[in-house]
């Protein structure tokens, strides 16, 4: 009887171990999954507007937004050096100083030109 028990205790406990391999596995090949799909220059990057949008401090732009936003001399427009790391543009009347890996926005100074 003890040994009959202890055989149905161990397929039991397979049994369990073979499904929790199975599910880990399986969330492991969705994860890749994803990140394949997943472009590494961009996944860090904000939502893409179209330029119409008035950015503010601490917002991440878009990665397309940002590529067709117009790069800006700060010495020829009067704003301070960006740090390294740092560009920047202008996008929809507003001068974006923004982290060029991520894109998340430092600062914004409102173009008085437009």
């Amino acid at each position: 009887m003890t040994t009959s028990r202890t055989r149905a205790s161990i397929a039991v406990r397979s049994l369990v171990l073979t499904a929790a391999a199975t599910a880990l596995l399986a969330s492991a090949s969705v994860a890749v999954a994803d990140q394949r799909g997943a472009d590494p220059q961009t996944s860090s990057w904000g939502q893409d507007y179209g330029g119409a949008h008035q950015w503010r401090n601490g917002d991440r732009i878009g990665h397309n937004d940002w590529n067709n936003a117009q790069p800006v001399d700060y010495r020829a427009h009067h704003l301070r050096q960006p740090p390294d790391g740092y560009e920047w543009r202008e996008s929809n009347g507003q001068y974006v100083l923004a982290a060029v890996a991520t894109g998340v926005i430092a600062s914004i100074i409102l173009d008085d030109g437009h």
